[in-house]
């Protein structure tokens, strides 16, 4: 088997291929390009992104070319893969800010020194915009049946849930089939890379390109990555962790990380680290919480850089610590002002609902400077603080650092 397959298998991005002998054959006799989608419809992207990340990391790794695409096009159409409603539409401004700041997150996780390696970035928005209607439908939508299409499982599952699918949504999977004859035709790419619910997508592509080209392509997908809970990766309770740190510090990164299941520690190393994988298999220590240390300091310093993750590991050892000050917590500002424990809490953003706050004082969860609060009408006078600061802590695992102006 090809190095770079027997790798995306033994971390276990693997879950379909198109024609998998056929395409380790072709990764052990040349070097290819392969390419990943990533529509531009928020500023940053967060951690569920990361798998596809990885991927690329991993060809470059093998010495093949990625290819980034940014759905400036696509991102105006809206993908209906596992959405249960059509996507919102951006302003043109907006698609173009959110390209920029993700091509700025993939540029930090991917190596630019090697001509041979580095990564292609285009945008589908240069050749879907000059797109003629009658000319597309004669020359490319000819190639699909609408009879095909209804089967895809992006499409079965809205109609099943009698959810609307606009057709404006219904193209997308051509449009996306499109893309990647461009990158084919265009930049001689021959492999593309995705989540299992782009599969449809993926080989509606590689069937248009045998059809208008007659040129053998490639599909690959990786699984749909979930928490040991269930839960879809990349999203909290308190929101998406993103990787941008203008919209999350490192230390609430490497926190996310740090409070990984145990049942999912083993495979998130494999899945997002750099870490040999027989480091992993090999690994004899049998005190998880090291575990998740080695996964958040790892993944920290692979996107932050060294510096952030250990000072993330120093600042965790001193918040739980009982008698931690909290100085090198994240912070926020407020102006000078008495505030009930209530009010505090939802302006620090740690929680929103003040049912919720309630019960959680009512379970002890609520500390201001180590010191427990008991009673919801507590007031912070902002004259009797050392320091014009406080740390506020909910629970063991959420502690922020509050300066008064």
């Amino acid at each position: 088997m090809n190095k770079f397959l027997k790798e995306f298998k033994d971390r276990g991005f693997f879950y379909q291929c198109t024609n998998e002998e056929e395409l380790s054959y072709l990764l052990n006799k040349n070097k290819i390009r392969a390419y990943i989608g990533f529509d531009c419809t928020a500023e940053s992207l967060h951690v569920g992104s990361l798998t596809q990340i990885m991927c690329l990391r991993l060809l470059q790794k093998y010495g093949h070319q990625p290819i980034v695409l940014l759905g400036g096009g696509t991102t105006r159409i809206g993908d209906p893969s596992g959405k249960d409603k059509t996507r919102k539409i951006l302003s043109e401004k907006e698609i173009k800010k959110n390209s920029k700041g993700i091509k700025k997150i993939l540029k930090i996780f991917l190596k630019s020194k090697n001509n041979k390696t580095k990564p292609i970035f285009v945008d589908n928005f240069k050749w879907l915009k000059n797109l003629k209607y009658i000319s597309f439908l004669r020359d490319i939508g000819k190639h699909f049946t609408i009879n095909k299409m209804l089967t895809f499982e992006s499409v079965k599952t809205r109609l099943e849930r009698e959810q609307s699918l606009s057709y404006m949504e219904f193209n997308y999977m051509i449009l996306q089939a499109y893309d990647f004859l461009e990158l084919n035709k265009k930049q001689n790419c021959s492999l593309q890379i995705g989540g299992s619910d782009q599969w449809g997508n993926i080989i509606n592509g590689v069937e248009l390109i045998k059809r208008y080209s007659n040129k053998q392509v490639y599909g690959l997908t990786t699984p749909l990555i979930t928490l040991a809970g269930g839960e879809k990766m990349g999203k909290t309770n308190d929101g998406a962790v993103w990787l941008d740190r203008k919209f999350l510090s490192p230390y609430d990164y490497w926190q996310f990380w740090r409070n990984t299941d145990d049942r999912d520690v083993i495979k998130f190393l494999k899945f997002f680290t750099d870490l040999k994988i027989e480091e992993i298999n090999n690994i004899k220590e049998n005190n998880i919480n090291n575990l998740k240390i080695l996964l958040a300091n790892e993944a920290t310093k692979m996107l932050h850089g060294k510096i952030e993750a250990d000072n993330s590991e120093k600042t965790a050892k001193e918040t739980f610590s009982e008698n931690s000050s909290g100085y090198s917590l994240p912070s926020i500002q407020i102006d000078k002002k008495d505030f009930n424990i209530i009010d505090l809490i939802i302006l620090s953003k740690l929680e929103t609902s003040k049912s919720e706050i309630r019960r959680l004082i009512k379970g002890n969860a609520v500390k201001i400077n180590n010191n427990l609060v008991d009673n919801e009408k507590f007031i912070i006078v902002q004259k009797k603080l050392d320091n014009n600061f406080i740390k506020l802590s909910i629970g063991k695992k959420r502690h922020l650092k509050i300066k008064f102006n």
